[in-house]
């Protein structure tokens, strides 16, 4: 007992007037015997918008409805107020004639944030505002923080991002986002579960990360004494139960990539993955550009949206264009007139081109690549396909019908930013182990982001698997360009932080 009043007299301490005027306020009820921490439910009855909507069979008629006070106003006998729900607010309508002169008092004293239920009548005010005509009222949650002031909210985004919940309560178009995002992830199910897709789960704490390149995050298991990954990927179990004969399936889920923070990028993000036996990348687009057309129709009703003040068209087909088609579009430089590696690496260095390891080991189609991330990208505003990567930057596709030195992959862009990535994929484990052999070289020129040879994954190739088209795609990027979104953290509930102690 003398430890917890010494905790409490350090926590008053640190109070501000206000929440020491809150913490008053709730010691006063819990005398009178109305603690609202003792309530522990209510007979809700019906949401705000549902009441707005259906004012014509509502009208006159009793409801029950339950939110956080948000404004108060009036004196005397009769007190307006604001209560603020899951789908928005409506007005209640108190007179002391309804609720007796002690409960109207008492009322008066709730604090903005508090959380109350309240029954009464539906009818419209003179103005028009349909409102909940109180005969009685509840205290079912006090709230000890005052909120932000009310014609400002918050708007510091470090803040906004800490207190991702008072950021939901005083910026509605932040709640806004986060219904969209729902409905946006829904349409993907949707879209791929009403085309025979089924949808899988695979480990994300895993023995070896593969399935990208990318640095991961290390864990270490106590019990088995090993060190562990927490995923960058989930391909290479999901061609796993392509060859377990599962002929359509995907994974929407966290991936984690112990790697740098901007507006595009979070540690800890969500993405998709899909493949589907007897397809070739061809078919990948096609999904691609139309789950993202099927997602904007679905929460903007057009396939048209505006991102940061750019129109942009949604609508199938998108643009195709091969990488050395745009390289030369933008950079001027035909790859095809190139003759080998030393002329390639000439022309990066003319370009001031930078890569992980030393020039001399740069092979042609690694300077395409370089060129393309360089000259190219940022200048693909409408959604764009750019297809055939070269085959030295692509280890899990199969090579280009016609041309060895491509492979049948391609990635998405919009806004000058990548969407997707998507094979026709590699399903020959002879040159498939080739590849991995080959990217184990490059990690021991530097790369440590190259990919390791996954034996399991090895050994699954070896029992088959069937042609394949695979996809993967950035959830949290398709959402930011259906709502608008200037950074990921807005469309991430609670996203990667720094701690305030650091």
């Amino acid at each position: 007992m003398a430890n917890e009043e010494i905790n409490n007299n350090e926590l008053e301490a640190n109070l501000s007037e206000q929440e020491g005027i809150r913490r008053d306020k709730l010691a006063a009820l819990q005398q009178a015997g109305k603690d609202p921490f003792d309530v522990y439910k209510v007979n809700k009855t019906h949401n705000s918008e549902t009441i707005k909507n259906n004012y014509d069979e509502l009208e006159g008629k009793t409801v029950t409805v339950a939110g956080r006070l948000m404004s108060k106003r009036g004196q005397g006998k009769v007190v307006f107020a604001d209560l603020q729900d899951r789908d928005g607010r409506i007005q209640l309508f108190l007179k002391i004639n309804d609720v007796g002169e002690e409960n109207l008092k008492e009322f008066k004293t709730y604090d903005l944030g508090d959380w109350v239920s309240a029954e009464g009548t539906v009818f419209k005010t003179r103005m028009g505002e349909v409102t909940v005509h109180v005969t009685s009222f509840q205290l079912i949650c006090k709230s000890l923080k005052p909120l932000p002031e009310k014609f400002h909210g918050l708007k510091d985004p470090d803040l906004r991002y800490r207190q991702r919940e008072v950021d939901l309560i005083t910026n509605p178009e932040v709640k806004d986002t986060f219904y969209k995002r729902f409905k946006i992830i829904q349409g993907i199910r949707e879209y791929l579960d009403q085309r025979g897709f089924i949808e899988i789960e695979t480990p994300m704490l895993q023995t070896i990360a593969g399935g990208a390149a990318a640095r991961p995050f290390i864990t270490h298991h106590n019990t088995l004494d090993m060190d562990m990954y927490l995923r960058i990927a989930t391909e290479l179990h999901l061609k796993r139960c392509i060859v377990g004969g599962f002929e359509k399936v995907y994974e929407i889920g966290k991936n984690f990539r112990n790697e740098g923070m901007d507006v595009r990028h979070n540690p800890e993000f969500t993405a998709i993955e899909l493949y589907q036996a007897f397809t070739d990348y061809n078919d990948m687009m096609d999904i691609m550009e139309n789950i993202a057309a099927y997602c904007c129709e679905k929460v903007n009703g057009t396939t048209k949206i505006s991102y940061q003040g750019t129109e942009i068209d949604m609508t199938p087909p998108w643009r195709r264009v091969t990488m050395v088609d745009i390289v030369k579009e933008c950079s001027g430089v035909d790859y095809n007139a190139i003759k080998d590696n030393a002329e390639a690496q000439a022309i990066a260095k003319e370009k001031g081109l930078e890569f992980k390891k030393d020039l001399s080991e740069v092979t042609k189609g690694e300077v395409l690549n370089a060129l393309f991330e360089e000259f190219c990208e940022e200048k693909l505003i409408q959604p764009t396909f750019v297809v055939d990567y070269p085959v030295e930057i692509s280890p899990l596709t199969k090579k280009k019908r016609g041309n060895e030195e491509f492979t049948e992959r391609f990635e998405g862009f919009i806004y000058g930013r990548e969407l997707c990535n998507a094979y026709s994929e590699l399903n020959d484990p002879i040159v498939q182990r080739s590849r991995f052999a080959q990217q184990e070289k490059e990690r021991e020129l530097g790369d440590d982001e190259a990919y390791e040879i996954d034996e399991d994954f090895m050994s699954a190739l070896e029992t088959g698997m069937p042609p394949t088209g695979g996809l993967g795609f950035g959830v949290d990027r398709l959402i930011m360009f259906l709502t608008d979104s200037a950074s990921i953290r807005d469309v991430i509930l609670f996203p990667t932080m720094k701690s305030l102690d650091k």
